[in-house]
């Protein structure tokens, strides 16, 4: 019996290593993956742009303290990102009023 034709093969290779970038934030209180959680800040990309002047949205807001304290920091120090500036991105629990504890920072 055969499970894969020759070109499933590649694509299962991708997967499979892909699974290794998208780790769950386990120990850390985050049940999202890197890249589930990023998606969820969409709304606040303007607000963490470099040197953006732009305040979060109540949208952005909402986002932040849907997705929690755990799974902010898992993106804080996760992959660099192009267009968003990390101390912005830090800021946005205080600048929405959620009252989160700060993230360690892993260097």
């Amino acid at each position: 019996m055969k499970f894969f034709g020759p070109k499933a093969l590649p694509v299962f290779l991708f997967g499979l290593v892909l699974t290794g970038f998208v780790d769950k934030g386990e120990g850390n209180g985050c049940s999202s993956t890197f890249f589930t959680a990023l998606v969820q800040l969409i709304p606040c990309r303007a607000a963490v742009a470099p040197f953006s002047p732009i305040p979060p949205s109540e949208t952005c807001c909402n986002a932040i303290k849907a997705l929690g304290q755990p799974c902010l920091c898992v993106i804080v120090n996760g992959p660099p990102i192009s267009g968003v500036d990390r101390n912005m991105a830090l800021q946005l629990p205080e600048k929405c009023t959620a009252n989160f504890e700060p993230c360690d920072i892993m260097k």
